[in-house]
């Protein structure tokens, strides 16, 4: 199998030069997505921006022929460790039983200031 992008319309992609997701054979990974409405909104809220960033992920994935099922990481970037257990609850919610090797960093800053929680997933299909 080839190389497939799969992007998600961000006004970012031509500017930066990349791709929300790449398949590649049987892996899947989809980069740093933002909690970013089609409206170009973004609720305060980190539990809605958690949510916000999975819907994106996951059809990303889903254009790939992969699910959230199929995650095997994710990459959680935080602007403030006290939004850890609102992101993290939806986290579980979606990845209670999948369970994938997770990640949680605190960081300086975001691209955008509005934005409190920027996630990154890999997924593996099976043949």
């Amino acid at each position: 199998m080839g190389r497939q992008r799969i992007s998600s319309g961000s006004p970012y992609e031509p500017i930066i030069g990349f791709s929300r997701a790449v398949r590649a054979g049987h892996r899947v990974e989809v980069g740093g997505t933002a909690p970013i409405w089609p409206d170009g909104s973004c609720d305060p809220d980190p539990a809605a921006q958690a949510r916000r960033c999975f819907e994106i992920i996951e059809a990303a994935l889903k254009e790939a022929g992969a699910s959230l099922a199929d995650v095997v990481r994710t990459r959680t970037y935080l602007v403030d460790a006290v939004d850890w257990e609102a992101v993290g609850r939806v986290h579980g919610e979606l990845f209670g039983e999948i369970r994938p090797a997770s990640t949680m960093v605190v960081v300086a800053a975001l691209l955008d200031d509005r934005w409190k929680v920027e996630i990154e997933a890999d997924a593996i299909v099976s043949a």
